[in-house]
């Protein structure tokens, strides 16, 4: 059994969501959210369809994070390479 600490409101542990990324005390996973924000849901319908269960400062963690990440691996998303 292996728990990260991902930031204040992420963690993952092999023992929950089989591994992936959720949100500290819940079984929400941050890329369900993550989904939620990128649909345009605004951070307050998101909180009241989890039941109160994350907050908003969660969510800008995952937010964040996710920002984060993609500036880190922008490379691997290139889809095409123009010539200036």
């Amino acid at each position: 059994m292996s728990r990260q600490i991902i930031g204040r409101y992420i963690v993952v542990d092999s023992q929950i969501c089989h591994g992936k990324a959720t949100f500290r005390g819940t079984r929400i996973m941050v890329a369900d959210v993550l989904e939620m924000v990128a649909t345009g849901l605004a951070w307050e319908t998101i909180i009241e369809q989890w039941h109160g269960s994350i907050t908003k400062d969660a969510i800008a963690e995952a937010v964040r994070l996710a920002g984060q990440a993609f500036l880190e691996h922008i490379n691997e998303y290139v889809v095409e390479t123009i010539s200036a």
